[in-house]
């Protein structure tokens, strides 16, 4: 048959770059797909302390599960019972019983980690070229001068992905117009009014212009204990796109591209955001984020490439498709589209190009949806537009 590569176990060989949570997704669920894999990330230390909330979706529950990570609801996350809309006056709009659960980037993050071990996790390595001149073999050169090879590369380096700009340099993301100022307070540095009215639920407010949520998540360590949690906030905000370099220029007065870390951003930002907090939001929230020591912020983007596929490499998680955080969809994405890998190579482990055949089409289907259903729920909090029918 043509295109068919007959693979015994030994030569299932993947490299992944990106040791976030798509490459850790990747690498887990093919080597329980019998692959060896091989991790490489580009920062030099561990990443455990990046990001805030994550709504935690059932796709994410399962990857785990397939990773060798089978906890219960309990021990993944912060069960919220409700969700709360409240008025810019701060009296409630709506309040309806809607059950979920919310954990950290941290906590998902360090589960992966943990389950895919030290050994075949490199850190400090940039990719700098991927070369498939030869039959069936994909080559990964490194800034280190470090060289791999193997069957299959995943692309699993984020927004700006490296993989994605050397393979589609045409498929790049496009500012939203509003970036999401976030913040994580300890659970005691919130007002003790404010936590009998927001915690155990999922609070939001809206403004023109202006949309603000916050919820309970794990807090240092993982730690799920009540006391010892972390209140995590985002408040997306217009912002043109002429004003954006200067929110991404840091405290040191680097620009950084897309976002600042915590503890980066600004003074001048931060003063500004806690002025606007005490025009745009609700008092509830207004004392969360002025009680937040170190904001930080990120450009809302989009993407959904046409291809996630290119020979012998492919494209994976935000590498592949960024949706809108208003859809809670990024992670689970990610994923999806390892679960769905996994279970093509299963499905087809004699033949890695019908796999990846019958693997992109629904992976390209579901990033296109959710590119469509965030940019809807975008527009409308933010500019007032109106939903398609």
């Amino acid at each position: 048959m043509s295109g068919t590569t007959s693979q015994s176990h030994h030569q299932r060989r993947a490299i992944v770059v990106g040791g976030s949570l798509g490459g850790l997704f990747a690498g887990n669920l093919l080597r329980a797909a019998q692959w060896d894999v091989e991790v490489y990330e580009r920062s030099t230390h561990d990443l455990d302390s990046r990001g805030g909330g994550i709504v935690l979706q059932p796709e994410v529950v399962e990857a785990l599960r397939q990773s060798g990570c089978e906890l219960p609801l309990s021990e993944l996350g912060v069960r919220s019972e409700y969700r709360t809309v409240f008025r810019p006056d701060g009296s409630i709009r709506s309040h309806s019983y809607m059950p979920q659960v919310q954990t950290s980037w941290s906590l998902i993050y360090t589960k992966l980690r943990d389950a895919f071990g030290p050994e075949h996790y490199h850190r400090g390595q940039t990719l700098v070229n991927v070369d498939q001149t030869g039959p069936g073999i994909v080559r990964a050169v490194f800034d280190s001068g470090h060289e791999a090879q193997a069957q299959l590369l995943i692309g699993a380096d984020g927004g700006s992905s490296t993989v994605r700009r050397l393979m589609s340099p045409d498929s790049q993301p496009t500012y939203a117009g509003y970036v999401a100022w976030r913040g994580l307070l300890p659970e005691h540095a919130v007002p003790a009014r404010v936590r009998e009215e927001m915690f155990g639920t999922f609070s939001f407010a809206n403004h023109q212009g202006s949309h603000i949520l916050g919820y309970l998540v794990p807090g240092a360590d993982n730690d799920l204990r009540p006391g010892h949690r972390l209140y995590n906030w985002v408040w997306y905000r217009v912002a043109p796109l002429d004003i954006l370099p200067r929110i991404m220029t840091d405290a040191d007065g680097h620009e950084r591209g897309f976002s600042v870390p915590e503890g980066r951003l600004a003074p001048a930002w931060r003063d500004d955001l806690f002025e606007q907090a005490d025009a745009l939001l609700p008092p509830q929230f207004r004392a969360v984020v002025q009680a937040t020591q170190h904001p930080f912020v990120q450009a809302i983007r989009d993407l959904a490439v046409d291809h996630m596929v290119n020979r012998r490499v492919l494209l994976l998680g935000d590498a592949a498709a960024i949706p809108r955080p208003h859809t809670a969809a990024s992670t689970s994405k990610a994923a999806t589209n390892a679960l769905a890998l996994s279970a093509a190579l299963r499905a087809f482990p004699n033949d890695l190009d019908r796999a990846l055949r019958s693997w992109e089409p629904a992976q390209l289907a579901l990033g296109r949806k959710l590119r469509i259903q965030g940019t809807e729920i975008g527009n409308h909090l933010l500019f007032n537009q109106a939903p398609s029918a």
